[in-house]
C-alpha cells in the first residue's frame, strides 16, 4: 500500500501491500490509516499489519515502532511485545502517542521515548457507549482521533458520535448529541473539531466548548458528488480523513480519488490534488472496467454483477468474458424504472435470480428492484425509492434501511437489512415481513425470530430449508431455520475475530461478507482476512481454500498459499466454479476472480 503527500509517493509502493521496513518506496504497508507527526518523524497506524510504523521525514526510512506485524491481540508492553487489533486513529502531544485500537474497542497510550504501551480507556471486547473513567468506559469501533494537549477527541464509527477523553484523568464523556453516519476522520484547530462524515458526504464542524454541530461543506446522505462550491453547495463522495493548517482543511475525498481544500472562514471548496475518475468500460475480460462490483447472480449462461459505484447492472457472458451494461445509466445515480439503460439505480448491492427475473437490493435507494432478464425491464418490487426507513408491509408500501445481501428459495426472497434484521418477501404477493433480528438493535443473541440479534448482516444464501448469514460485525456465520425462524451460530464466535480453521464455533473469521453454496458446502469471502473459506454444511468444518490470511494482493495461483485477494466481497458458485468480486471501494481490485 502507499502513503501519499498530495499525490507524491513518499513511502511504500502504490498497489503493493506488505510489511517490509526500508527506505522510501522500498518499504511496504498494508492499509495505513491514521498518521501523525512530531515534526521530525511521521507515525502511521498500519492497520492490517496491526502495528505502528515510524518514518524519518528527512530520509524516508521506515521502521516498525510498536506492535508485532500481522499478529493482532491486546497486550500492554514495550516495543514489539505490545499488541493491537487493527489500530486506525493516531495523534501525538509530542511526548506520547494516543491510538484508537479499533477492534480492541479501546484507547491506547504509547510513550515515544520508551515505546511503552498502556491502555487509557475502554476494555478488550467490551463494546458499548458507557461514559466513565479509564477502563470502566466503553467504546464501539473508535477510529479518527485528535488532541488539544489536554483532551483527546475521537470519532466512534460504531456509535456515530464524538467522544472526549481527559488525558490526565481518563474521564470519558460524549461530546456531541448529534449523530454522524459512518464518520471516520477528525481534526482540530484549537477551537473547533472538523469531522469527515463519510456516509453523509459532508464535513461537519463541532464547537468544542458547546458540542454544537453544524455542516461546514457538502451533505448528500448516501449520494455523493464531485463538484467544487461554497458550503453545502459543494459535493464530496465518502470523505475519509482530513487535516488542518489552521486556515484551511485538506480532505481525502476517497471515492472521488482527490484531495479537496476548504477555506475554513468561508466554506469555499476547491479540488487541490487528483482527478475524479471512475473505472467504467465495457469490453472483453481485463479490458472491461468496474467500480466497486458487489453481489452477483447467474442464469447459467451469463453472470450479472451489481456494479455499485457505476450504478449499473453489468452482464458477463461466461463463455467469452464479454462485458456489457445490462441495466442502469453508467456513472449516473438516480431512481427510475425503465428498460435497460433508461433505468437508474443508486449503488446496487445484492442480487439474486429465479431464472426468469433478477432481484436487486439497492442500497442507497432502499428498495428491491426487479429486472426481467428477457427484456431488461426494471420495476420497483418492494420499498419506496429514496425513502430509507423500516416497515413491514406489501410491495412499495414496505420500507427498507440500506438493504445489502439477497437470496431466494423460489418462493420467497430473503434480504439483509442494515437495521440488523433478515427480511422475507413473498415473491407472488410482495408481502414483506421480518424473519429474524430486532430492528435497530444489534447484538449476538441466538433465539427465535425477533428475539435473535445480528450485527451488520451482509451476505446470505439458502439450501431451501435454512438460511446461512454472513453476520459481518459478529465475525460469524449464523443459521436460520426458515420454517421456524430459529437462529443459531453455525461457525465462528461473535465478537472474536481471527483466521483459525476449525469446526463450528472453534473457527474464526474477520468480517465475513459474501456467502454461497453448492448444496454440500458453503463458501465465504472472509473480507478482512483476504481469503475464501469453505464450510462443510453437515459438520461445520471450516477450511481456507484460497488466499493468504492477513496478506492482501492481486496474485493468481494454483496453490492455496500462492493466490492473493484484496478484500473479497461477494462470491457465487456456478457449475463447479467460484466467481469472486473484490472491493473496489476500498482497494484497487475492481475485478472478478475465478476459482476452479
Amino acid at each position: 500500500m502507499k502513503i501519499n503527500l498530495f499525490g507524491t509517493p513518499f513511502a511504500g509502493l502504490p498497489g503493493t501491500s506488505g510489511s517490509t521496513n526500508g527506505t522510501g518506496t522500498a518499504a511496504r504497508f498494508n492499509q495505513p490509516y491514521g498518521i501523525t507527526t512530531d515534526g521530525v518523524n511521521l507515525y502511521v497506524a498500519d492497520t492490517q499489519n496491526t502495528v505502528i510504523r515510524k518514518i524519518i521525514i528527512s530520509t524516508g526510512v521506515v521502521s516498525t515502532f510498536s506492535g508485532y506485524v500481522s499478529i493482532p491481540g491486546f497486550v500492554d508492553g514495550k516495543g514489539s511485545s505490545a499488541r493491537y487489533s487493527y489500530p486506525r486513529g493516531i495523534t501525538t502531544d509530542g511526548t506520547n502517542m494516543y491510538i484508537s485500537d479499533t477492534y480492541n474497542y479501546s484507547i491506547r497510550k504509547l510513550v515515544v521515548s520508551s515505546t511503552v504501551v498502556t491502555t487509557v480507556a475502554g476494555a478488550l471486547n467490551e463494546i458499548g457507549t458507557t461514559n466513565g473513567i479509564g477502563t470502566a468506559a466503553r467504546f464501539n469501533s473508535p477510529q479518527g482521533m485528535a488532541n488539544d494537549g489536554t483532551n483527546l477527541y475521537l470519532i466512534e464509527y460504531g456509535n456515530n458520535v464524538v467522544r472526549k477523553v481527559v488525558i490526565s484523568s481518563g474521564v470519558v464523556t460524549t461530546l456531541t448529541a448529534v449523530s454522524f453516519s459512518q464518520a471516520k476522520g477528525i481534526t482540530i484547530d484549537g477551537t473547533n473539531l472538523y469531522v469527515a462524515d463519510s456516509y453523509n458526504c459532508a464535513i461537519s464542524k463541532v464547537v468544542i466548548s458547546t458540542g454544537v454541530v453544524t455542516t461546514l461543506a457538502g451533505y448528500t446522505p448516501g449520494s455523493g458528488g464531485s463538484w467544487d462550491g461554497t458550503g453545502t453547495g459543494a459535493r464530496f463522495n465518502s470523505p475519509r480523513d482530513l487535516i488542518s493548517d489552521g486556515t484551511n482543511l485538506y480532505v481525502a475525498d476517497t471515492q472521488n480519488n482527490t484531495i479537496r481544500k476548504i477555506v475554513i472562514s468561508t466554506g469555499v471548496v476547491t479540488t487541490f490534488a487528483g482527478n475524479s475518475t471512475y473505472g467504467y468500460a465495457d469490453g472483453t475480460g481485463t479490458a472491461a472496467r468496474f467500480y466497486s462490483p458487489n453481489q452477483m447472480a447467474s442464469d447459467g449462461t451469463n453472470i450479472y454483477v451489481a456494479d455499485g459505484f457505476n450504478h449499473v447492472i453489468r452482464k458477463i457472458v461466461i463463455s467469452t468474458g464479454v462485458v456489457t451494461t445490462f441495466a442502469g445509466t453508467a456513472k449516473t445515480s438516480g431512481y427510475a424504472d425503465g428498460t435497460g439503460t433508461a433505468a437508474k439505480f443508486n449503488f446496487p448491492y445484492g442480487m439474486t435470480t429465479d431464472g426468469t427475473n433478477l432481484y436487486v437490493s439497492e442500497g442507497n435507494n432502499c428498495t428491491i428492484r426487479k429486472i426481467v432478464i428477457s427484456t431488461a425491464v426494471v420495476t420497483t418490487f418492494a420499498g419506496a425509492g429514496q425513502n430509507c426507513s423500516y416497515l413491514d408491509a406489501t410491495g412499495t408500501a414496505a420500507r427498507f434501511y440500506y438493504p445489502k445481501g439477497i437470496t431466494n428459495d423460489g418462493t420467497n426472497l430473503y434480504v439483509t437489512d442494515a437495521k440488523h434484521t433478515i427480511r422475507q418477501i413473498v415473491i407472488s404477493t410482495g408481502v414483506v415481513t421480518t424473519l429474524a433480528g430486532t430492528s435497530g438493535t444489534s447484538g449476538t443473541t441466538d433465539g427465535t425470530g425477533t428475539a435473535a440479534k445480528f450485527n451488520t448482516p451482509y451476505g446470505l444464501t439458502t439450501d431451501g430449508t435454512n438460511l446461512y448469514v454472513a453476520d459481518q460485525s459478529n465475525n460469524s456465520i449464523r443459521k436460520i431455520v426458515i420454517s421456524t425462524g430459529v437462529v443459531t451460530t453455525f461457525a465462528g464466535t461473535s465478537g472474536s475475530s481471527g483466521t483459525t480453521d476449525g469446526t463450528g464455533t472453534a473457527a474464526r473469521f474477520y468480517y465475513p461478507r459474501g456467502i454461497t453454496s453448492d448444496g454440500t458446502n458453503l463458501y465465504v469471502t472472509d473480507y478482512n482476512n483476504h481469503t475464501i473459506r469453505k464450510i462443510v454444511i453437515s459438520s461445520g468444518a471450516v477450511t481456507t481454500i484460497a488466499g493468504i490470511a492477513g496478506s492482501s494482493g492481486v496474485i493468481d495461483g494454483a496453490a492455496i498459499n500462492a493466490a492473493k485477494f484484496n478484500k473479497p466481497t461477494e462470491i457465487i458458485y456456478i457449475a463447479g466454479k467460484l466467481y469472486v468480486s473484490e472491493d473496489g471501494q476500498n482497494t484497487n481490485n475492481n475485478d472478478i476472480r475465478l476459482i476452479q
